[in-house]
């Protein structure tokens, strides 16, 4: 999504999603490397947005990448 001047948000298209999250150190660390295989294995997916969040209580740091994408019709689906 990106904003216009006048503060109103402009939503691509898209038809698909892909959420990849980790909460343990390690797997938080690896978390880029999965998502840029997904991407790289995934050409037919165009991402037209990314959003990354943060989230953490005393405990816990959670960190989720969520792609947004559009596939054309008839191209394979992978997961």
């Amino acid at each position: 999504m990106d904003e216009q001047g006048n503060g109103r948000r402009i939503t691509k298209r898209f038809n698909g999603v892909k959420i990849f999250s980790a909460t343990v150190a390690h797997d938080r660390e690896a978390l880029g490397d999965k998502v840029t295989a997904w991407i790289r294995n995934n050409p037919q997916k165009e991402i037209v947005e990314t959003v990354v969040t943060q989230s953490s209580d005393e405990a816990f740091h959670c960190i989720a990448i969520t792609l947004f994408f559009w596939q054309q019709a008839g191209a394979e689906a992978s997961v």
